[in-house]
């Protein structure tokens, strides 16, 4: 079996690869090194000077373009004039924070809350998905009394301290405390009754929490894997699970920053596929565009109790023109249909991948709903293969394609267009990656 991948080494250039005679891509790193650090993360063998963005495309300093098929942040796509103008317009009237009465606030949180459960009736905005998960977790253990926390194995759910301790993914070395369960998530496929299998992994979880003494307090999942994998299907496979573990008294806290703002292309919620209600969803990325703006929903009782005891306040959460970037992308949904068109264009992409797996030996699956698709390599005997998924990353960013890798082993293509992708740029991927798989057989 393949060695397991964290996410931080799956897409990631090594400074020591680097290309000598590329001198002017050399000092671009060089001072990456210098300034910003060890902890700097670049993508692909050779790294990439992007210079600007339009919808679906990229373009880097020598004027050439990327079809981007990996970034889910400017989730509308790169550069669209209604955010910018929102934006610029309101960063020109006022930019403070919530401390101040402001009705754009108001106007986005009643906006935001009606695509959401009626128990889910207060939204807290931050700047990140992961100080929303962070926040999740305070409120699930305060309310609880408990601190376990059930995750997937190869989960990302933020880099603060807290978050990083439910984030397997985040390990090099090491795992995380015994106060977290983690599900093996990507083994769920092969089963015969998903939905018994992870009712089963969600009652082996708090048993095991409760044995070690922490008791649980949340399962916390992103309601698609992506960073398994993309464990997509069957819809509904969590229901029993999270049913038996709300009766227990566990929270759901779903990680809506992959599939929600309506990427699954089933709705504004990737939870909603499994016919669940969370006690908590978090948000991020996509909420305002690339502009740094994320949030959380839930019951103002799970509010009120934490707030009793510890008060919560966010600066930049929630200004004024960050509520601007985020109305600007709700409209935007709503009028371009974009929802509509994940799972249009979603369903042409998975249907023209999967029609690839009997051509090519080292495609051993695809998985997926709406803009959100996974697309496993494998050598001939099967074995997940890391090192033919990054040959293949770094072929399509020669051949004007940009994509990443996710799951436990690093040999799953994580493909999220913007959801604002058309026929002839899925058809352009496809051709793509087709000629890829075909110079790699060579």
């Amino acid at each position: 079996m393949s060695d397991t991948r964290g996410i931080l080494d799956q897409n990631a250039f090594r400074f020591e690869q680097l290309d000598p005679n590329d001198t002017a891509l050399g000092a671009l790193v060089q001072k990456r090194l210098t300034t910003v650090g060890p902890t700097s993360m670049l993508f692909y063998e050779q790294p990439l000077h992007l210079v600007r963005g339009e919808g679906v495309w990229l373009f880097d300093d020598q004027g050439r373009r990327y079809l981007d098929m990996y970034n889910n942040v400017p989730s509308i796509g790169h550069s669209h004039p209604h955010v910018i103008q929102a934006v610029t317009a309101q960063m020109g009237t006022l930019n403070t924070h919530t401390r101040y009465l402001h009705d754009g606030i108001h106007r986005y949180a009643e906006r935001l809350l009606a695509t959401l459960p009626d128990s889910l009736s207060r939204l807290v905005l931050t700047c990140t998905g992961s100080e929303s998960n962070d926040l999740a977790l305070r409120l699930a253990r305060h309310w609880t009394g408990k601190r376990g926390v059930i995750v997937s194995e190869a989960a990302y759910h933020g880099n603060t301290a807290a978050v990083t301790e439910v984030s397997p993914a985040s390990y090099k070395r090491g795992a995380p405390p015994d106060s977290v369960y983690v599900i093996p998530i990507a083994d769920m496929p092969g089963t015969d009754d998903p939905a018994a299998w992870f009712q089963a992994q969600v009652k082996r979880g708090v048993e095991t929490l409760n044995a070690r003494g922490h008791g649980c307090a949340a399962l916390l999942v992103d309601s698609i894997f992506s960073s398994d994998g993309v464990i997509a299907d069957p819809p509904g496979f969590m229901a029993p699970g999270v049913a038996w573990l709300q009766a227990q008294g566990g929270l759901l806290i779903a990680d809506e920053v992959q599939p929600g703002f309506g990427r699954t292309g089933a709705g504004m919620w990737g939870f909603a596929r499994h016919n669940v209600t969370p006690d908590i969803v978090t948000m991020g990325k996509p909420m305002g565009n690339g502009f740094p703006m994320a949030g959380l929903a839930a019951g103002e009782a799970l509010l009120a109790s934490l707030n009793a005891e510890v008060g919560y306040f966010n600066t930049f959460g929630g200004s004024t023109v960050a509520v601007a970037a985020g109305m600007a992308v709700l409209d935007v949904l709503e009028n371009e249909a974009l929802i509509d068109n994940a799972k249009r264009q979603g369903d042409t992409l998975k249907a023209a991948l999967t029609a690839l797996e009997p051509r090519f030996e080292a495609i051993a699956a695809v998985r997926g709903a709406g803009l959100f698709v996974g697309l496993d390599i494998a050598t001939p005997e099967g074995a997940p293969d890391a090192a033919l998924t990054a040959r293949v990353i770094n072929v399509l960013k020669k051949n004007g394609v940009l994509i990443g890798a996710a799951g436990l082993y690093g040999h799953t293509l994580k493909i999220r267009p913007p959801l604002c992708i058309n026929n002839e740029e899925i058809a352009l991927f496809v051709d793509t990656l087709t000629r890829t798989f075909e110079t790699l057989e060579r």
